[in-house]
């Protein structure tokens, strides 16, 4: 699979963050506790710009020329539904070529040993995999296709 990615020549930090070839955003289960919550969106979103070439611009002092490191230009919307609308977002986005699409399985944040995480990941039908948040970055059309009746997370 080839990642999206933003070419230096699309980093246009002076821009909207509309005028962004690529679309990210974070999809969370409305009904997962609040720190577990938290925990999924933070986890998906270093992935996420990790994996996402351009994503993240470069960093600027404040007024005192301490240095704070950048952040994503092109922005991130995060929105809640209900599992099974979050399911079927992340079944869409998954059949997308060239979409990336990170996960928090609800497994991930009940074992305490990543290696016991990925034995239960590997015996999981991919039906069955319940998810506490998602990440997808892809063609603005094709991620706003996926998500265009899922509400900002209140």
């Amino acid at each position: 699979m080839t990642l999206p990615a933003f070419s230096p020549d699309e980093i246009q930090t002076a821009e909207t963050t509309r005028a962004a070839r690529l679309k990210w955003v974070v999809i969370v289960d409305r009904d997962v506790p609040p720190g577990r919550m938290v925990n999924a969106v933070a986890c998906v979103a270093a992935t996420t710009g990790a994996l996402v070439d351009g994503l993240v611009a470069g960093g600027g002092p404040d007024a005192a020329g301490v240095e704070h490191p950048g952040l994503p230009w092109a922005g991130c919307t995060v929105l809640a539904t209900s599992a099974e609308k979050l399911a079927n977002a992340r079944a869409k986005a998954v059949a997308v070529d060239g979409m990336l699409v990170v996960d928090m399985p609800l497994s991930a944040q009940t074992n305490r040993v990543y290696d016991g995480y990925l034995a239960e990941l590997a015996g999981t039908d991919p039906a069955l995999l319940a998810v506490a948040a998602v990440s997808i970055v892809g063609d603005r059309a094709d991620v706003d296709a996926i998500v265009k009746r899922l509400s900002l997370l209140a």
